[in-house]
Order: structure tokens, then C-alpha cells, then sequence
């Protein structure tokens, strides 16, 4: 039997950029902390481990890239981390200590294809300490297609709790119908939305997926400044124009009515900390489920490939 309740903790933080180490500590002291106010799910920003780059040009225009450029993307590579690997041994074990599920935006290394492309990316952990599974951003958006690679179908991950079904998606493509359709049909409930948008129309969206998907909405963003920038950066001199706070937040959680159960926090790290009554879901679907009794499967279809992509078969 699903228990009925779960504490919920959303960070809003970021660590110095480039600087895995800085985020990792950062990961560690806001889990045992949420963990001490009696949390079971913690959830962490997009991008957080290295850190969302937001403003830097990484010397990139059209038809030609600079050597500044390719040194700091190499140092965001250096940064990154492979799933499995160091890193995530650590925080599965970060995970076992404090008895609860952890979610984090990271950057991924794609070690499957020789390393080279780096993938925005949700690692889920387990309490047992295990990787549960990932999710890699289908579309990365606007200049983040120079950074990251896509993901594929493969990585539409939801996952089963104690509690009920967790899952999501990250930043914009929380734009994409068949996206949010595909984690539906999962049956999930508590759906976690990463972001870098700090905007009003972000609020909207999350108002919108709580109402659509019948779901509580986890959405956790970063509070950043340029002080979490290194001046050493090769292209630090593209932060020149850029204002001091470069992300207000606006991490909230959102019931599956569109109601908020914790308000968007602005201008200021912090945690927010709400008990979720699981109850609520079954009462929110009474007149609307988008993938039962208010679908059309005679009018409209879904068709999601699931498969991992590969540019390469051997075949013996």
C-alpha cells in the first residue's frame, strides 16, 4: 500500500561554476539539512553539478568558434561527470546516509559514444543508495544545443516509490505536449521540473502541467550571481554587461489543482519544505485524466520509441 504522505524538499542554490567539488559540498550540507527537517525527496536545480553557465558565449558565433571558447568548454567537460562514476557513488551514498530519494540536475558525460558530447541530465538516487535511473534533456534550447547533446526516448524515466511515481523533464522541454504526454502514460505523480527559467511565464507552466497532468509539480531553480563565477575563465569578460544576480529562482511546488503548496521563492537561496497529501491526486482526476477517461485513443495516438539510440552496430 502507497503511503499517503511525503516530505518533500526543493533547494534553490548554486555552486561556484566549473567547480564540481563546490557543488558536491553544497549537495551534501542541503541534503543532511533538509533530511534533519524530515524530507524523503530532495530535489536539486537543473545543471546544478557543475552549474547552469547562463551568459557566457563560450566564443561561439556563427560559422566560427575561438580558442577561449574551446578552453572553458573543455574546463566544463573536465566537470562534468560519468553516470556511473565517482560522483555518483558519493551521492548514492549521501542518499543511503540521510534515508532519502535525491534528485540532481547534472552534466553528463556521454561515455558511450568516446566522451565527447555532454548531455543536461536528472540522475535519480534511491535511499538504498542505488542509481535508480536518469533522464537526459531531449532538446536542449537555444546555445545549450552547442553544449549538450540530445537525449532519446530511451531516458523517459518514472520511477516507482513508496509514495508514488516520480519522474520529469527539464526546463523547456516541459514545452513539449508529447513529452509531458509520455511521462502521463507512466501514471506519474509527482512530477519534477528542473529549470534555469526564473520568469513569470515559468509559474504558468508548472500551474498548467499541475493541471493537466493531474500531478504535484517539484520545480527547483537556481539562485545565481556573477560571484559564483570564476574570473579566471578564459571568456569571463562575456559576464562584463551582465547584472549581478543572473537568476532570481522562483523554485516552487505546485498541487495537482494548479494551487501552490509552496509560493515561488525569489531573489534568495533557501529550501522550501511541504508535506504532499497523495490523497489529492485520486480527487483531482475524478473529472479530468488526460491518458483515461478524457482521452480519445480512437482520435489521437502517442507513439514513443524507448529504444537507446546508437549510430553504430556491430553485428557479428
Amino acid at each position: 500500500m502507497k503511503k499517503r504522505q511525503v516530505v518533500v524538499a526543493v533547494v534553490q542554490s548554486a555552486p561556484i561554476l566549473f567547480d564540481k567539488r563546490s557543488a558536491m559540498d553544497i549537495l551534501a550540507s542541503k541534503t543532511r539539512e533538509a533530511a534533519g527537517q524530515g524530507a524523503e525527496l530532495v530535489v536539486f536545480p537543473e545543471a546544478f553539478l557543475p552549474g547552469y553557465p547562463r551568459g557566457l558565449y563560450f566564443g561561439a558565433r556563427v560559422g566560427s568558434r575561438n580558442a577561449e571558447g574551446r578552453k572553458d568548454w573543455a574546463r566544463y567537460w573536465d566537470n562534468a561527470i560519468d553516470i556511473p562514476g565517482a560522483e555518483t557513488e558519493e551521492l548514492g551514498e549521501l542518499a543511503r546516509e540521510n534515508g532519502v530519494y535525491l534528485v540532481v540536475g547534472v552534466v553528463e558525460r556521454g561515455s558511450e559514444f568516446g566522451g565527447g558530447t555532454l548531455y543536461n541530465s536528472i540522475v535519480y538516487f534511491g535511499p538504498d543508495g542505488q542509481v535508480l535511473g536518469k533522464h537526459r534533456k531531449l532538446v536542449p534550447t537555444g546555445s545549450e544545443r552547442l553544449l549538450w547533446g540530445q537525449g532519446d526516448g530511451s531516458t523517459l524515466t518514472v520511477i516507482d516509490t513508496p509514495f508514488g511515481r516520480i519522474g520529469g523533464l527539464i526546463c523547456w522541454e516541459n514545452y513539449m505536449p508529447l513529452a509531458r504526454t509520455a511521462l502521463y502514460a507512466q501514471g506519474i505523480d509527482i512530477f519534477i521540473t528542473p529549470t534555469a527559467d526564473a520568469r513569470d511565464t515559468w509559474q504558468s507552466t508548472l500551474r498548467h502541467i499541475a493541471c493537466e497532468g493531474r500531478c504535484f509539480v517539484v520545480s527547483s531553480n537556481q539562485y545565481a550571481t556573477k560571484a559564483f563565477y570564476p574570473e579566471d575563465l578564459a571568456c569571463y569578460g562575456d559576464m562584463e554587461d551582465e547584472p549581478d544576480v543572473l537568476s532570481r529562482g522562483g523554485s516552487a511546488i505546485v498541487g495537482p489543482l494548479g494551487q501552490y503548496i509552496a509560493d515561488p521563492l525569489y531573489d534568495r537561496e533557501g529550501t522550501l519544505l511541504a508535506t504532499l497529501d497523495l490523497s489529492l491526486i485520486a480527487q483531482s482526476r475524478f473529472d479530468f485524466d488526460p491518458v483515461g477517461h478524457y482521452s480519445r485513443p480512437d482520435v489521437f495516438q502517442l507513439v514513443v520509441d524507448t529504444r537507446k539510440q546508437a549510430i553504430v552496430r556491430t553485428v557479428y
